[in-house]
């Protein structure tokens, strides 16, 4: 499920890069005025600044939507996602030394003074 929504994601980050460049700039407006843009084209004058738009507000809200899907699949794993995480890491604990007084010696009580 989390290889479709990743391809899914890739498509619609693709297809809005495609989209936003294909649109015209603010500026493209003048120039079809006089003549020397492709006003008659396939959606008509204004027909194709609508169809872009929505086709890339459509493929936007799909980006956002994979978006919080893979957040969710990131936040919820239940296996680990490589090979150190798979090592748990025991820590066992060490085995107090004893304790010793001066020269190898068990070390004395309070008060006693080795000999």
């Amino acid at each position: 499920m989390e290889t479709l929504i990743w391809i899914l994601h890739v498509l619609a980050a693709l297809g809005v890069i495609g989209l936003v460049l294909m649109q015209h700039g603010k500026g493209a407006d003048m120039g079809a005025a006089f003549g020397s843009g492709a006003s008659g084209s396939l959606f008509g004058a204004s027909g194709s600044a609508n169809f872009l738009s929505r086709t890339t507000a459509i493929l936007a809200t799909v980006f956002f939507v994979t978006s919080l899907g893979l957040t969710y699949f990131s936040g919820h794993k239940s296996k680990p996602a490589g090979v150190m995480e798979a090592q748990k890491a025991v820590v066992q604990p060490a085995a107090p030394a004893p304790a010793e007084g001066g020269q190898g010696q068990p070390a004395s009580k309070a008060g006693e003074i080795p000999k």
